[in-house]
């Protein structure tokens, strides 16, 4: 049935499905690629208690070592947008990068920061993705959603509360279907200048060569960067099962050697406790821990 709906695929090895590159697994995993399949999915989902997971690019995640027992539902392929003039409206899958490089080749400005995180644009809005003193909700007009009774309906800038790398949307029912955002004039050579000097920035300073989830914790404080806090503890290259904390970069944790999620939350938890007994500092990871249950 669930194949009537839209593609479906089964017994499904994620280990492509997450930046951290984890060997885990999923009993079904649905590729919608349009807002009526995903509506149609849920509802028939909600309406036979299914169990099921929303997976963006898995670009900021650690999933689970286990299997799903459900349906994982994958954006990858609800991918199209529209530019319009400044307006810039996309599904809930396209990828940043894309977006970025599409606005930068049309003259505009405003998501350059964003060239260079693999994520996709429904994911970032929920978490309020950011970098180098921008965040995503700068741009955003509007967002179209699905409620958990099924109903599409929008919400404006105003009606979503948003921090540093947080939103109410984490903690609403909703599934992101598309995001509006507005962009402003902008000056080619300066927006590809930029984002090459960024681009080598990273390459010099992040351990791009291995998989991970990018920033692992928070910066406590400009001031203070948790990079700095890890690395004065020694705790840089410091490694467990596959998993290691870079040696590049200390807030970074990479798959060396084919790790396990087990491997990735025990360097963190090695990090938080060594952090808190020396610094009384309480860090805050950025990315998110999945549980299947």
């Amino acid at each position: 049935m669930l194949n009537n709906i839209c593609e479906v695929l089964e017994s499904v090895d994620l280990t492509s499905y997450n930046t951290y590159r984890i060997k885990t697994s999923a009993k079904y995993l649905a590729l919608p690629k349009s807002k009526e399949e995903i509506i149609n999915l849920v509802k028939y989902l909600k309406e036979n208690n299914i169990k099921y997971f929303l997976l963006g690019n898995g670009s900021n995640v650690i999933l689970p070592d286990t299997e799903f027992d459900g349906v994982i539902i994958s954006f990858k392929n609800y991918n199209k947008f529209n530019l319009n003039g400044e307006i810039l409206t996309a599904e809930s899958g396209a990828m940043l990068p894309v977006l970025s490089n599409e606005i930068i080749n049309n003259g505009l400005k405003g998501l350059e920061w964003a060239s260079g995180i693999p994520g996709t644009i429904g994911a970032s809005v929920r978490g309020n993705a950011g970098a180098y003193l921008h965040e995503i909700m700068e741009r955003v007009v509007s967002i179209e959603v699905l409620d958990e009774n099924l109903n599409v309906k929008t919400l404006n800038k105003e009606d979503i509360t948003y921090g540093y790398r947080e939103t109410s949307l984490k903690d609403s029912n909703y599934i992101i279907l598309t995001v509006t955002l507005k962009l402003e004039p902008g000056n080619y050579e300066e927006s590809k200048a930029l984002v090459k000097d960024r681009l080598e920035r990273r390459l010099a300073s992040q351990p791009l060569e291995y998989p991970s989830a990018g920033s692992v914790f928070r910066n406590p404080s400009k001031e203070l960067p948790s990079g700095k806090i890890i690395e004065d503890l020694g705790l840089k290259g410091k490694v467990i099962g596959g998993a290691q904390i870079s040696d590049k970069h200390a807030n970074f944790i990479v798959n060396k050697d084919n790790a396990k999620a087990s491997d990735v939350k025990a360097l963190i938890d090695i990090i938080k406790k060594e952090v808190k007994e020396n610094y009384d500092i309480d860090l805050i990871c950025e990315q998110e821990i999945i549980d299947w249950d």
